[in-house]
């Protein structure tokens, strides 16, 4: 006999009539939670099981790009590929980028729009014109207020005025008297409807002048201790409704921090210097919180920027300061520079390695994959987890890179600056010509007198990079620049050599560059030797320097500029 569990193994009881209404009613409860359920699944989540905040689903209220002594770097020299900063890829960062918050604004502390504190008269006018197109291009970027140094004030109080003015930016200096400049102590700016209060510090009075310069000295320019002022500009700018306070603080990290220490209501301050000479590039220190303060700064020159973003969300209070936690863990940024240090190092040697032929390209392409694999590991280190509750910021620290691509408004402004400097400049030095060499000293004859003894050498110099750098100026508009062309023609600026505009047959990196001016052996070769007969690699660094380039081995790029007649033996 079958047991009843048996029997409902091989046959399903039938239900009576209440038990089948039942069943129909349970049986059509069950399917509306299945179609929940499935709707529910089309959803993106927006809660994972840890029970965090998703992070791809949310958007920043607003963006800030931050930036620290850009100090008058239009783009860096393109003679090596991937170098860091340039306007035209930071504005395709941005442009790429705005997708991604509701609005930006820059904010910028620390030199600007100089390179150097003060301006020797012959640059001027190139300066102060590659002043005007960093403002136009600021502008272009939303630059929205900067925290002045004294390389601001270098071409004088009034053209700072006009760069301010033609950035559309408020210059913001709480501390700082400067006569007629009349600096604003705080500005709100609105990012998507968020009342951004901005205060700015600044102690130009206090630059030290680099060596070799002249005394910093400023008339009508002094500052008063920042930490007061700011102080003063929190409780202004709470009273005006500023939801969140940052300070540009041009006056040094150390400074910085102890402004940090005496507000904690701050959320971040953007640290610049006081003021900064020469093209030598730097790198910033890490993030770091003072209490709840972020205090960042980047590297000069624009080879990065700061990106702060905010997330305000529907629970923040409709007045007062909005509390934003650290969606960040800046704790990792350490990590983060770690990483970045390394794949900078591996990028420099990658772009060095690309023009060596004595390099395996396997090698570099082994070095690309270990470049992207740190990378990789870097971008997980910015895919935190949101804050389950309450409104947050994250950080992160941009290169600027070729990669990037280019902002073609920007790209445009730039190129009209190229090209209105190369007219003027042309016109500027016409006549000035070069130096006369002093009775029975050699003076420089160009390439093709020397050719007439040394043709096979000048068969190998034809075939280098040297011998064509005057065109790849002249495609650009920079063959008059004054920053660009000493580096690019023969005996610039020397007895006998070459000027500006008079440059006749000393076009491009010649033999007499390295080997010295060779009138004197050229008329007699018998009895006259070459001035430099063999040259020492580190001749090749007065323009093979940083920031010119990443790294240079003079020894191993010798090389790259030998062959048979020069510097080798003639095949046989």
């Amino acid at each position: 006999m079958l047991s009843d569990s048996s029997r409902s193994s091989r046959r399903p009881r039938t239900p009576r009539p209440l038990g089948r209404a039942l069943f129909a009613l349970l049986f059509a409860f069950v399917g509306c939670l299945c179609l929940l359920s499935a709707c529910e699944g089309c959803r993106p989540s927006t809660t994972p099981a840890d029970g965090t905040a998703a992070t791809s689903t949310e958007a920043p209220r607003a963006r800030l790009y931050l930036v620290s002594d850009l100090a008058g770097a239009l783009e860096p020299c393109g003679c090596v590929k991937d170098q860091l900063g340039g306007m035209d890829h930071f504005g395709a960062l941005v442009t790429g980028e705005k997708g991604k918050a509701a609005d930006y604004a820059t904010l910028a502390a620390g030199p600007l729009f100089f390179m150097d504190m003060d301006l020797p008269e012959e640059k001027k006018a190139q300066e102060i014109a590659k002043a005007e197109t960093i403002a136009a291009t600021l502008k272009t970027l939303k630059l929205a207020a900067f925290a002045p140094s004294r390389n601001g004030f270098a071409a004088g109080t009034d053209t700072l005025a006009k760069l301010r003015d033609a950035s559309g930016a408020a210059l913001v200096a709480a501390n700082l008297s400067a006569g007629t400049l009349a600096p604003a102590k705080t500005k709100i700016v609105e990012v998507a409807g968020f009342r951004l209060g901005v205060i700015g510090v600044a102690a130009p009075d206090k630059a030290e002048p680099a060596p070799g310069h002249k005394e910093a000295t400023l008339a009508d320019v002094t500052s008063s201790p920042a930490i007061p002022a700011v102080k003063e500009g929190v409780a202004a700018l709470k009273k005006e409704g500023a939801q969140a306070i940052v300070v540009l603080a041009a006056v040094g990290r150390g400074e910085a921090k102890r402004i940090a220490d005496d507000n904690p209501e701050l959320l971040a301050i953007l640290v610049g210097s006081t003021g900064a000479s020469g093209d030598s590039n730097t790198k910033a220190a890490p993030p770091e919180k003072i209490g709840d303060v972020l205090v960042v700064e980047t590297a000069n020159h624009l080879q990065t920027v700061g990106v702060l973003d905010l997330y305000v969300r529907a629970d923040a209070p409709k007045a007062g300061l909005v509390k934003l936690a650290d969606g960040t863990g800046i704790e990792r940024m350490q990590k983060r520079e770690e990483l970045t240090g390394r794949i900078d190092e591996l990028r420099k040697k990658i772009a060095t390695w690309e023009t060596d032929k004595a390099i395996d390209a396997r090698d570099v392409a082994a070095r690309k994959a270990d470049v992207a694999k740190l990378e990789a590991e870097r971008d997980a280190l910015d895919k935190a987890p949101a804050p389950a509750t309450g409104s947050f910021y994250r950080y992160v620290m941009r290169e600027i890179r070729d990669g990037l691509g280019a902002d073609d408004a920007v790209k445009s402004q730039m190129g009209a600056f190229y090209k209105k400097v190369n007219d003027a400049n042309k016109l500027a030095f016409k006549d000035k010509k070069p130096v006369a060499v002093a009775k029975g000293e050699a003076s420089y004859v160009g390439i093709e007198a020397c050719s007439n003894c040394h043709e096979d050498a000048k068969k190998v110099w034809d075939g280098t990079g040297h011998a064509h750098a005057y065109a790849t100026l002249e495609k650009q508009f920079k063959e008059a620049n004054l920053d660009c062309v000493g580096c690019h023609v023969t005996g610039y600026d020397k007895p006998g050599g070459s000027t500006v505009t008079h440059v006749s047959d000393l076009k491009d990196v010649q033999c007499e560059v390295c080997h010295g001016p060779g009138s004197l052996h050229a008329a007699k070769p018998e009895r006259v030797k070459i001035p430099i007969a063999k040259p020492s690699p580190e001749s090749c660094v007065a323009c093979h320097h940083p920031p010119h380039v990443h790294t240079f081995d003079a020894k191993a790029k010798m090389a790259d500029i030998l062959g048979p007649g020069h510097g080798r033996p003639l095949a046989k």
